[in-house]
């Protein structure tokens, strides 16, 4: 099953500057999440990147990369532009991978591009795991997402879902479900490279607005989102100067 990964990278980050250009163990970020996608069963990785030192750094280290619009206001906007230069066709996978997750486990690429391939019926398809934690559970940075009967996505919220009515009370946090556990949403997407392009066409929904998900758009309008269903989560990404030490220590521990 072929698919092509994009990578999409913004230098300007308010946590953290010039975050995709960030040394871990001797390589900028967004060339060791490149590294990760490569050993993917992708038939090509590209990253699509707001400047051209993004550009000359991928490039340096053998990394297929493009320069798009430095105005994109999302991620998937510059995936949109990014399939369109790459003439990708309608029908052809695409999976972003997001920027800043170095870490990323090979096998969880191929797991969500596998989950769309099968699924015809769906627009998007990304990933999940169980949720055994008070604090995750109730944690808003922690998005959750609950499925229908076919895997599907129901809804992704911060809130703590599905609530748990009877369960017990907890100092930790609210009660966690057990049957079925809550599921934490994990940040990676597979699309068909036509709807990436639609994307940014359909108006943004309200609830996507309120709870600061795009992923919302798509339900709103009526697009099915398949889900995988992870064993176990992801590496740590890297939004904050304490995430760059943490997974500079996990590197230099390998």
């Amino acid at each position: 099953m072929p698919f092509t990964v994009l990578i999409p990278a913004r230098l300007a980050s308010t946590r953290l500057p010039d975050k995709p250009l960030a040394n871990i163990g001797g390589v900028p970020m967004v060339v060791r999440v490149a590294q990760r996608a490569q050993s993917s069963g992708a038939s090509r990785v590209v990253v699509a990147a707001d400047h051209a030192r993004i550009v000359d750094a991928c490039t340096a280290h053998g990394i297929d990369a493009l320069l798009t619009r430095t105005d994109h206001p999302s991620g998937s906007d510059r995936l949109a532009e990014a399939c369109t230069r790459l003439a990708l066709p309608d029908d052809a996978i695409v999976v972003n991978v997001q920027g800043d997750e170095p870490l990323i486990e090979p096998a969880l690429i191929d797991a969500v591009a596998a989950e769309l391939a099968a699924q015809p019926e769906a627009a998007m398809s990304t990933a999940a795991h169980a949720i055994d934690s008070p604090a995750d559970f109730g944690n808003p940075n922690v998005v959750k997402v609950v499925l229908d009967a076919r895997g599907s996505a129901l809804y992704f919220s911060r809130a703590p879902i599905p609530w748990w009515r009877d369960g017990p009370a907890s100092n930790d946090g609210p009660a966690v479900p057990t049957a079925p556990p809550p599921l934490r949403h994990i940040g990676i997407y597979g699309y068909r490279a036509g709807f990436i392009r639609r994307f940014p066409t359909l108006a943004p929904a309200p609830i996507e607005t309120t709870e600061a998900l795009e992923q919302l758009r798509a339900l709103w309008h009526g697009f099915r989102i398949a889900v995988h269903i992870s064993d176990h989560s992801p590496g740590p990404g890297v939004d904050t100067p304490e995430d760059l030490a943490r997974v500079r220590a996990l590197f230099a521990g390998r």
